[in-house]
């Protein structure tokens, strides 16, 4: 096709306004709502960065500790979503739980005009560690466990709920700073996946299942996996660098590097966790997986010019609080539906049906032969 000029994955593309968040904007740098990443990720607690995300501002004191109050009191399961979360397989992948989840409690509890798009919003964010946890504990142990806590923060509850005992508080830190750093990233393939979906006015559930089909995917956020399982390989940073630099010879991807906006610039996210798998490590008084890390990530960076992402040592970092490798893209999920429900509400408040056009390179207009004459 000639004429038309496009660009193939949307890349540069401006396909709508937000005031939500920046990414890769020169003087900008990534922030939330105007705050930088670095202030949120050192200071603010997830649950003052979800309240930001969705309801515009940061809260006051009195307005967080209500706000705590409300998502715990919104982390039971119906006893119906239990049926389902016990009929799915034990080896279904977690993502596929979370997404088979929304959807069900969006049957269950289908967004009305008393149950609104706020009230699925703060839902969502308190039951998707329940609902992940109870499977996964219900498939390895067949215990019914019970999905309260009296963890006030959504990264101790995930991880009381987890090990079955109070959170280490380093690793509550950790998990809360990732957290807050995986919350919100503009127009991403999930964010903009739940954006189409909430363009054609479908429900909130739709909406947010969608986009968790759409980071499912290893191109998205199942690069942290991937890169646990490419780290967890060596028994030393020599091996690593050994093994990474054929493997670069031989044109292979390592996950967990490059970045569509991040090209000539570091993930800023990346320093950050970087220096929690860093204070894990120290902690644990294992520091191979870090150490391996630091070596591939310097490998990368001199003989391919790209930068680590988020998800690189993410997986150390998620593996040193002792999260099942399985389970990284999920702590995902639990982080962006803070994002997810942000733009949902801001595509609502603005909507028009995403509808862009195809370049066609097909055959040419030809005429219809009767099966009878085809050969």
């Amino acid at each position: 096709m000639t004429g038309t000029p496009y660009s193939p994955g949307l890349e540069g593309v401006v396909a709508g306004e937000t005031a939500i968040s920046t990414v890769g904007k020169e003087g900008l740098g990534l922030n939330y709502r105007g705050y930088a990443i670095h202030d949120l990720a050192e200071h603010a607690s997830f649950e003052e960065v979800a309240y930001l995300l969705i309801h515009g501002k940061l809260p006051d004191g009195g307005e967080l500790a209500r706000y705590r109050k409300r998502l715990a009191g919104l982390r039971g399961l119906p006893e119906a979503l239990k049926g389902v979360l016990e009929q799915l397989p034990a080896k279904a992948h977690p993502m596929d739980v979370l997404r088979t989840g929304c959807s069900a409690l969006g049957a269950m509890e289908p967004e009305t005009a008393e149950h609104g798009t706020y009230q699925v919003a703060d839902r969502l964010l308190a039951v998707f560690p329940a609902m992940l946890l109870y499977w996964h504990h219900f498939h390895r142990t067949g215990e019914r466990i019970e999905t309260e806590s009296a963890e006030e923060s959504q990264a101790g509850h995930f991880l009381a709920l987890l090990h079955g005992r109070q959170p280490d508080a380093l690793q509550r830190r950790a998990v809360d700073a990732s957290l807050i750093l995986y919350a919100e990233h503009e127009f991403n393939a999930s964010t903009f996946s739940a954006r189409v979906t909430a363009s054609t006015l479908s429900d909130f559930y739709a909406a947010v299942t969608s986009a968790i089909g759409t980071l499912r995917g290893p191109l998205h956020g199942g690069a942290n996996e991937e890169a646990m399982r490419l780290i967890s390989r060596f028994a030393s940073p020599e091996e690593a660098e050994a093994a990474v630099r054929a493997m670069l010879a031989a044109g292979q991807k390592i996950m967990g590097f490059g970045h569509r906006v991040y090209k000539k610039q570091a993930d800023p996210r990346s320093a950050i966790i970087q220096e929690w798998s860093r204070r894990l490590s120290e902690a644990s008084g294992d520091l191979l997986l870090y150490r391996v890390s630091e070596r591939i990530e310097r490998l990368v960076r001199e003989e391919k010019g790209m930068f680590a992402n988020l998800d690189f040592y993410s997986a150390s970092a998620y593996h040193l609080c002792g999260i099942p490798t399985p389970m990284f893209t999920p702590v995902f999920v639990l982080a962006r539906v803070a994002g997810w429900s942000a733009h949902i509400i801001e595509q609502r408040g603005a909507n028009r049906i995403f509808r862009p056009i195809a370049a066609y390179v097909g055959p040419a207009p030809r005429p219809y032969v009767p099966i009878e004459q085809r050969g």
